[in-house]
């Protein structure tokens, strides 16, 4: 069975996108690797499955986990679409969560299966990909026990938080993935209570940094530290 493992990931850049439509290209994907597995147990067939690493930034939009809770957005419809925002319920873990231009999100749609099955384990692999990035421009984060995503100030009264996660998983298969603030317009997250946590804020690399930072290189960088964690083989399309 060792033979069937494929640890190629197939990376592409989508772009600056709306929100649905890199929604139903992770589906899409999503569903031929599961649809690979049935297959493979129905027919007791050996067929190896694909990985895949979708990067991207969105247009202004607000989502909402399956397990959220709707009171976490402080806004109503009216004024959602005065300011051309988006909103979606999803179906990811986690709560309410904002997306916008100078945010490099990153999405998994791994097969667990050719590199270890356990969700826990994943969640802590993406966010060291992330701490050992944001160590790059020499911001110190870290993590906070029972709370998911990358927080700097770990140790302060007030910790922020400078990357949020959620993620789906079936018969191994991920999609969703992690969210980190480059140059994000912080304001946008006054609008909801992030991740339905009310007493922590929010915070970006430029933030951090008081530096002009291009997304593309710390997008080149994370691809690289997750590459070094899971330890992919990068193809890039």
């Amino acid at each position: 069975m060792n033979s069937l493992i494929n640890k190629k990931v197939t990376y592409t850049n989508l772009g600056h996108i709306d929100y649905q439509k890199a929604w139903d290209k992770q589906e899409d994907i999503f569903k031929k690797i599961i649809d690979v597995k049935i297959e493979n147990r129905k027919n007791n067939s050996y067929n190896k499955t694909e990985n895949y690493i979708l990067a991207c930034s969105h247009p202004h939009v607000y989502t909402l986990g399956k397990s959220g809770n709707e009171n976490n957005l402080l806004i109503n419809n009216n004024i959602i679409k005065s300011q051309k925002l988006d909103y979606y319920k999803i179906n990811r873990g986690g709560d309410i969560t904002y997306h916008g231009p100078g945010q490099l999100v990153i999405y998994p749609i791994l097969d667990l299966e050719n590199f270890f099955t356990d969700i826990h384990k994943y969640l802590r692999f993406l966010e060291e990909a992330v701490i050992m990035t944001l160590k790059e421009f020499n911001i110190k984060s870290g993590r906070i026990k029972k709370l998911t995503g990358v927080w700097v100030d770990i140790n302060s009264p007030n910790p922020k938080k400078i990357c949020a996660m959620g993620v789906k998983s079936s018969r191994w298969v991920t999609m969703h993935g992690l969210a980190l603030n480059v140059s994000t317009d912080l304001s946008y997250f006054n609008n909801i209570i992030p991740c339905g946590i009310n007493d922590k804020e929010v915070t970006s690399i430029e933030k951090e940094t008081n530096k002009v930072i291009q997304m593309i290189i710390v997008e080149n960088k994370l691809i690289k530290n997750l590459c070094k964690i899971f330890e992919f083989k990068l193809i890039k399309k």
